[in-house]
């Protein structure tokens, strides 16, 4: 089952996927991962999510803003620049809210799914 509560809950919390207590990334707003998780020592240098998370936010960002661009634009008509910064901002927004969650769920997936690739 992918949308398995207690993996979904620990990637949006950006937790160890093992533990689900050590944080996932250095502090700061890096999407830089640690070594090893800080509780139970799972080594997170095997992970390989490469540019998975960036490729799904991309297509669900999409989903997202283009209707609601086509909906501003039929009801309000602002001009262009308006539509630039308006979606700009939001998209910009969504993305850096977005993005270490998503990382965190694909590699906790990772994790439940291939587990023999972790030890």
């Amino acid at each position: 089952m992918i949308l398995d509560s207690d993996t979904l809950v620990k990637a949006m919390r950006c937790k160890c996927p093992r533990c689900g207590e050590g944080d996932l990334y250095v502090p700061g707003v890096s999407m830089t991962l640690r070594e090893k998780c800080s509780s139970c020592g799972l080594d997170f240098s095997k992970n390989d999510s490469a540019d998975g998370p960036a490729v799904f936010l991309i297509f669900i960002l999409g989903f997202l803003l283009v209707p609601l661009a086509l909906v501003v634009d039929s009801v309000f008509s602002p001009p262009l620049w308006v539509h630039a910064v308006l979606w700009s901002v939001v998209a910009l927004g969504m993305t850096l809210g977005a993005l270490r969650p998503l990382k965190s769920y694909i590699i906790a997936l990772q994790y439940k799914h291939r587990p023999g690739d972790w030890e």
